[in-house]
């Protein structure tokens, strides 16, 4: 084999992109079902929309919306500081912390949400009573559990608690995907294991850990609608308790699920900033998006070196036939 140099004329030629027609009649198929789909929403009466713009602002569920957003964010930040000291005792050299933290991802994943929720809340029939003292001695304090675990109390805990489970595995793939010779340098620079996670190693692993994590965070604001079961007044528990009332089932149910949609959305623009905020300096070659679409420069954003985009494996020949293909 050897190297054909391409011309600058041969370099700068423009490439024309492909046709596909049928992505246009696919595109335009589902154009039409949306259109079909919307015509449908707006056009039948049984969806009340009248009914959905009378609720959508009404005073519980702005109520229900608030605690909504509340436990959204107390979990989130419950369940990634446990995400953390999870992944950080799963990585650990010490066999103990490895067993604990890889027994407490195990039980809080392997068991549905709601039977946790469920079981934070019932928890009075285990433990009525929590006691502060001395074994077989006088006791200190002691409060009734049904006092301590209100239904906000047990949401909290079951979501933070089952969040943590998910947030240890994310944190340990983002720590994991780091590679060891950043550890290595830290050690040769005398740094300690905490001050490595907490200096070099997380600060580097946030840019595979804030996906996720924001998914996590999206998944989280549609999970606390599990606290129905335990009476909390969240948003769809708020809107429950109206069509229970009115028998506006359908209407109530648009309401939350249009603000779900639009927290949602809300959600998704932060994260794609705080994504792009940690993808700094991992994207290679922003400025070559701009250059023209010659074949020199699809090279170039293919991140090959100039020289290397200027040069073609050819088969060996004579003079004469590299003349030809030229």
């Amino acid at each position: 084999m050897t190297l054909y140099t391409a011309t600058e004329e041969e370099q700068n030629l423009l490439i024309v992109p492909a046709r596909y027609r049928g992505r246009w009649v696919m595109a335009a198929v589902v154009v039409l079902g949306v259109a079909l789909m919307a015509y449908g929403m707006v056009t039948n009466q049984r969806f009340q929309w009248g009914t959905v713009g009378e609720y959508l602002f009404a005073a519980p569920v702005l109520a229900g919306l608030g605690n909504t957003l509340m436990l959204t964010a107390v979990s989130m930040a419950i369940g990634i500081v446990l995400g953390i000291a999870v992944a950080v005792c799963r990585l650990s050299p010490n066999p103990i912390l490895s067993s604990a933290a890889w027994a407490y991802s195990w039980f809080f994943r392997g068991t549905p949400l709601m039977v946790q929720l469920l079981f934070w809340f019932f928890m009075a029939a285990l433990v009525p009573k929590l006691v502060l003292g001395v074994p077989f001695g006088p006791s200190f304090f002691e409060i009734s559990t049904n006092t301590l675990i209100s239904p906000f109390t047990a949401a909290i805990l079951g979501l933070s608690l089952n969040e943590g489970a998910y947030m240890g595995e994310i944190v340990r793939s983002g720590i994991r995907a780091i590679p060891v010779g950043q550890t290595e340098a830290a050690k040769a620079m005398g740094m300690t294991r905490l001050q490595t996670m907490r200096r070099v190693i997380l600060p580097q692993a946030m840019r595979v850990i804030i996906p996720p994590t924001g998914n996590e965070t999206i998944g989280m604001l549609k999970y606390t609608s599990l606290v129905i079961v335990i009476g909390y007044s969240e948003l769809l528990t708020s809107v429950s308790i109206i069509y229970s009332r009115t028998f506006q089932t359908i209407p109530l149910l648009i309401v939350a699920a249009l603000w779900y949609l639009a927290v949602t959305a809300v959600l998704s623009v932060g994260q794609y900033y705080v994504e792009r905020h940690f993808e700094r300096g991992f994207t290679p070659m922003k400025a070559a998006k701009a250059l023209p679409k010659t074949a020199a420069n699809v090279l170039l954003k293919a991140g090959l070196p100039p020289a290397s985009s200027a040069s073609l494996a050819m088969p060996s020949g004579s003079a004469e036939e590299l003349e030809k293909v030229k």
